[in-house]
């Protein structure tokens, strides 16, 4: 019977080894790793070198925004010239949703989809500048789309409600 003690120590053992090591975890992961819940403070880009790049290289004219208050962060922004002249410009409006401007000479119907990612027209229009841009909705982002840009297809798309999308679709001048 002696043997019996001995398996009844070691399983005491190993079970108060065990919690040790769950209290050294649980101190490691609540002194060391970082509990920020919040999002990362996105960094403001400066897209004037890139703007006058993709207008000097575009086949069409392209758009940025003027006059938009300062709480509206610019946040990304590329002109991919081999890739159908395609102009990108992302923003963090002020209550923190994302607005991207895009642009391409793209097929209308492939690249509508992709920059809305996945809307679908409604019979909805809106006349900003005495331009007419159609609402699109069901996808990823609403989104606004103007397609009578000389050559290409403008679309102004994100998370942000349908109002801060028309204040990015007004604020644009195309050159």
């Amino acid at each position: 019977m002696a043997g019996s003690n001995g398996k009844q120590k070691t399983a005491r053992d190993m079970v108060l080894s065990l919690a040790l090591i769950g209290i050294a975890a649980a101190v490691v992961y609540f002194l060391t790793i970082p509990h920020d819940d919040h999002a990362p403070d996105l960094k403001r880009v400066d897209y004037r070198v890139e703007l006058l790049t993709a207008r000097r290289a575009a086949s069409y004219p392209v758009a940025a925004p003027e006059g938009l208050p300062s709480t509206w962060k610019a946040t990304s922004v590329r002109f991919q010239g081999a890739n159908s002249d395609r102009w990108h410009l992302g923003f963090r409006t002020p209550d923190g949703q994302y607005v991207q401007v895009e642009q391409s000479t793209q097929k209308r119907t492939d690249f509508i989809d992709q920059a809305s990612q996945g809307g679908s027209a409604t019979k909805r229009t809106e006349t900003i500048d005495g331009r007419t841009w159609t609402r699109y909705t069901g996808g990823r982002y609403d989104a606004l789309v103007l397609q009578d840009t000389p050559g290409s297809t403008t679309v102004v798309a994100g998370t942000g409600s349908f109002a801060e999308l028309t204040t990015m679709a007004a604020a644009l001048k195309m050159e």
